[in-house]
């Protein structure tokens, strides 16, 4: 299908856009029932989309919110991609998985040598 149709498959569109790195993988996600269009599950790839659809689907460890600016025609470069959808998706700080503060994550080698001669003059003592 192409841009003067209007619509489009949204695996096809979620590959396009570069969501996902093949489109066997943006089926795969469409399949087990993961993506949302217009707040409704949808379970086949074959669904057709168009401008100003709202899609709503897991990245990652995100779950992102688009919506469709257009269709496209073919899995162009990054800024072509980023031009097919506006970014819907709250940003949240992101914080780190194991925080150096507060006696919290693994020390450091140099901490654990402080730590080494801190118990070892203390039996000393």
């Amino acid at each position: 299908m192409t841009e003067a149709a209007g619509k489009l498959r949204v695996d096809k569109w979620l590959w396009y856009a570069r969501f996902f790195k093949t489109r066997s993988l943006a089926s795969k996600v469409v399949a087990a029932g993961h993506v949302r269009v217009n707040g409704q599950k949808i379970s086949k790839s074959s669904h057709s989309i168009s401008t100003g659809d709202v899609l709503t689907f897991p990245q990652a460890k995100e779950i992102r919110v688009v919506r469709i600016e257009a269709i496209g025609e073919r899995r162009g470069p990054a800024p072509e991609a980023q031009g097919l959808y506006f970014d819907m998706t709250e940003r949240k700080e992101k914080v780190p998985p194991s925080p150096r503060f507060e006696g919290k994550g693994r020390p450091s080698k140099r901490d654990r040598r402080n730590l080494d001669l801190m118990k070892n003059t203390r039996l000393e003592d």
